[in-house]
């Protein structure tokens, strides 16, 4: 999983939910943004009761509490940095998903690829990193 769409890959993320990097990320800038700690805090990995979880069910959990907090989303900025899978296919489906759950319009949202050009743990395809952004407005 990788901003909420199945990647159909004969490598996968390994982690204690489903492992979706980006969703990951961009759960961490909107707790950032808010003030509200991080994903680690909330959903730890010691806590089985988060085993193989969706990680848009938890984002559904990170926008309740940002609203909760008097904070709107207004737009968000996701970036994955792999050498595969090639990603360029599935970004809209990634965008219109996060646009989505976040209730905000899809040109509110910007899912990107790019590579290392073979350097690092992400070249050598040992794994993804994600990096996320957003802005948030007080309520009222």
């Amino acid at each position: 999983m990788l901003c909420g769409v199945e990647i159909d890959h004969p490598q996968g993320l390994a982690g204690h939910s489903d492992a979706d990097v980006g969703v990951h990320a961009l759960m961490d800038a909107l707790l950032g943004a808010a003030g509200l700690g991080d994903i680690g805090d909330l959903f730890p990995d010691t806590d089985p009761a988060f085993a193989g979880i969706s990680s848009m069910e938890l984002l559904r959990r990170v926008i309740a509490r940002v609203g909760d907090a008097g904070w709107l989303i207004a737009n968000a900025d996701v970036t994955l940095v792999c050498e595969r899978p090639r990603l360029t296919g599935y970004r809209p489906a990634m965008r219109e998903g996060l646009a989505s759950a976040l209730g905000v319009a899809s040109g509110a949202v910007s899912v990107k690829a790019t590579t290392t050009e073979g350097m690092g743990f992400e070249g050598r395809g040992e794994g993804i990193a994600a990096q996320a952004v957003c802005l948030l407005t007080q309520k009222g």
